[in-house]
């Protein structure tokens, strides 16, 4: 007998294993974007606390100092390869847009009602999916407007415990930073999708040009609050720069090599809910019938559009058409 014929033959997949595989894979990817809207979600809380004692650019700027320490130790740790240049022009292009929508977003809400910003800045969930259509030059299903519509509806619900004022700058704002925050969300996507680009590579660089822009925008505030904080301020500091920009940058970068910015922002989208929840529980805020009504159609509008996008994807995009990413 041949020896050829002892050597155990490779696993060959069948076709309901690779669908069950790519279902898995798919759903990890959800979680971990469900996991990025908890931490967001519960970022309104510790940047509220601190907000009300410095300035909006100076909590940004040590959020994205520490945050760019972190990202270079864990390359430093994980001897990563150098970034290509091509890998930095983007990654600084994506920082520029990032650094403008949290701009925009914190600088709004301290001027406007939590009530007016909820509503406005879900209205990415809304401005993505036109984004997207334009940057890639699809026609995307009109389930996935329905849903983001219905999603819409729901987070004005969710936030109408204190009624509707009527708008003011930090109104516009909000919603100048709903509008880049879909083409930073695009961006990614157009930008990084199939390249092999480093999520870790393209968030660290991120993050350096949030924290040189935030820094030069005052860095006589940061230096006055590094002498000055005290072991509370530090600690929400540290969980803004870990916890929602490490973590959930890390993610989002990765997450959306991996799916379409309009199911990304979907799931991000949900980003209000958990905001509520964190805020019922650690703020003991309430939430109102309305409340809970909105909250059921966000969750009905995410799920609507997750099926309408993942069926028009699978109709569209070939088969084995995926991105690779390295780590």
């Amino acid at each position: 007998m041949p020896s050829s014929s002892l050597t155990p033959s490779p696993r060959i997949r069948t076709e309901p294993q690779r669908r069950l595989s790519s279902l898995l894979a798919a759903r990890r990817v959800d979680l971990l974007l469900l996991l990025v809207a908890v931490a967001w979600g519960s970022s309104y809380l510790a940047a509220k606390t601190l907000t009300g004692t410095v300035g909006v650019t100076v909590i940004l700027s040590l959020r994205f100092l520490i945050t760019t320490l972190a990202l270079a130790l864990i390359w430093l740790i994980g001897n990563r390869r150098r970034a290509g240049r091509r890998e930095l022009v983007t990654g600084v292009i994506l920082g520029f847009t990032q650094a403008a929508v949290l701009l925009l977003e914190t600088q709004g809400i301290s001027g406007t009602s939590a009530t007016n910003a909820g509503l406005i800045i879900s209205l990415v969930i809304v401005f993505t999916p036109f984004t997207e259509s334009v940057a890639f030059h699809v026609r995307l299903p009109r389930m996935l407007f329905v849903a983001a519509v219905t999603a819409v509806v729901g987070v004005c619900l969710l936030v109408s415990g204190d009624g509707f004022a009527a708008p003011t700058l930090g109104d516009l704002l909000v919603l100048a930073a709903a509008a880049v925050r879909s083409i930073h969300v695009t961006a990614v996507s157009a930008l990084t999708r199939g390249r092999g680009y480093s999520a870790l590579h393209l968030t660290l660089t991120q993050s350096a040009v949030c924290a040189v822009v935030y820094t030069l925008a005052d860095y006589q505030g940061v230096l006055r609050a590094v002498h000055g904080f005290d072991a509370g301020q530090w600690l929400g500091v540290l969980y803004l720069g870990v916890a929602c920009s490490v973590f959930a940058f890390l993610v989002q970068t990765w997450a959306i090599q991996q799916t379409s910015a309009s199911r990304a922002s979907l799931l991000m989208g949900t980003e209000p809910i958990w905001a509520v929840l964190i805020g019922i529980t650690i703020g003991r805020e309430t939430l109102t019938v309305l409340g809970v009504i909105g909250a059921a159609l966000i969750i009905t509008g995410t799920y609507l559009g997750l099926r309408a996008e993942t069926r028009h994807r699978a109709a569209t995009v070939p088969a084995g058409r995926e991105s690779a990413v390295k780590p």
